[in-house]
């Protein structure tokens, strides 16, 4: 049993089953993954339920019961008059805190927030001029490549006198489920919102000759672009390779050059990242 419908849940979720465990996931929200588009959420749900894991969302009021269910676990009940779900061993993925408490950080002044974090500023910079906060503790993203990335910014800054900042990086990041999701930049939900003019591309994995070949046509790609500007703004590669094909979208957008730098580029046969000129020449209005 798994709590939280996020991704370190989603990514044990498949562990689990593949291991052989039956497995339920419970979400508090609407939908999992709720972080990215909806048809992203849709589809993650799709690959793991076709896996034979079982999803339950809108648990609102989850309570918890020990119980003699054959093999020493417990009953779950996700809301208000539901059935309960027995388990034999339960997952709590529903968030992490810095463990910033016990390093004596006001006496030195690095101030925290609210949650832990140590409050830097965009040079990763503390409160304290000397100090500087890199990593998980800073709040600016739990991943390992942003990590190393808060370590360059430092060392820029510190060692070469070039002030990179934390605002300067593309938000980037990866679901390591089967097939994985690989992101950058702004969901289409956030361009919708932003009420700026954009541009969309989508492209089912059944129309990648490479997922094809595989046998691996789960998932789909999108990205959305700046009708404007033709700035990339956003991508999601749901499929296999998705984690590797999304830097050749993040590269043209660190670069800031517009669309059609991907799109007039003439990408290697047979590849997954060969349809994404495609998919950029088959655009249209983000209603």
């Amino acid at each position: 049993m798994i709590v939280g419908g996020s991704y370190i849940a989603l990514e044990f979720a498949q562990m689990y089953r593949r291991f052989g465990a039956q497995v339920t996931v419970v979400e508090r929200g609407p939908r999992l993954a709720s972080r990215e588009d909806e048809d992203v959420s849709a589809s993650i749900r799709e690959i793991l339920e076709a896996e034979g894991i079982d999803v339950v969302v809108n648990a609102d009021d989850v309570r918890l019961a020990k119980r003699d269910n054959g093999f020493g676990g417990f009953e779950l009940t996700p809301s208000v008059g539901a059935p309960a779900i027995a388990g034999s061993h339960l997952l709590l993925a529903v968030g992490r805190r810095p463990n910033t408490d016990d390093l004596g950080l006001e006496a030195a002044g690095v101030q925290t927030d609210a949650r832990g974090y140590v409050v830097v500023d965009d040079q990763l910079k503390t409160t304290v001029d000397h100090i500087w906060a890199l990593g998980d503790c800073n709040g600016k993203g739990a991943f390992t490549h942003t990590s190393f990335n808060d370590y360059e910014i430092v060392a820029a800054n510190l060692l070469d006198g070039d002030p990179r900042r934390v605002s300067d990086r593309i938000l980037t990041y990866a679901l390591y489920i089967d097939p994985p999701l690989g992101r950058a930049g702004m969901t289409v939900a956030q361009v919708r919102a932003s009420g700026r003019k954009a541009l969309v591309g989508k492209r089912p994995m059944t129309k990648v000759g490479r997922a094809v070949e595989k046998g691996e046509t789960q998932g789909f790609m999108k990205i959305v672009v700046d009708a404007d500007t033709h700035e990339i703004l956003g991508a999601a590669i749901l499929g296999v390779g998705g984690d590797e094909v999304i830097h050749a979208i993040l590269d043209v957008m660190s670069a800031r050059a517009p669309y059609t730098t991907l799109s007039r580029t003439m990408h290697i046969h047979p590849t997954v990242s060969e349809l994404v000129p495609t998919m950029l020449q088959e655009m249209e209005p983000l209603d």
